[in-house]
């Protein structure tokens, strides 16, 4: 399926960011194939990557292919441990692109 934003609710602890809370907040992320966004450059990428042209330690560091990746963000407000409302901004995903 092609690149788009899905959707989650998750408790802002469990976002990783330091945040004491156990509010849910719904989180939105980009998921998806870009396969039909590729250029000339990723197929000729593709090519030297799988024909050994590159050398293998760069191989390793480079995309033959566009990523699905927010293009817009959206901050997500809620209330922490302390009663105190905290506002983190681009967290959540408000539009995606295919990027590379």
């Amino acid at each position: 399926r092609h690149c788009r934003v899905e959707k989650k609710e998750m408790r802002v602890r469990d976002l990783g960011l330091g945040f004491d809370s156990d509010e849910i907040v719904l989180f939105k992320f980009c998921v998806g194939s870009c396969q039909a966004e590729r250029t000339n450059y990723d197929l000729a990428l593709k090519a030297l990557l799988e024909n050994g042209s590159l050398p293998r330690r760069t191989a390793r560091k480079v995309s033959s292919h566009p990523c699905c990746r927010p293009d817009r963000y959206e901050p997500v407000s809620f209330m922490d441990a302390k009663t105190t409302w905290r506002t983190i901004q681009s967290l959540s995903a408000a539009s995606c692109m295919c990027i590379g």
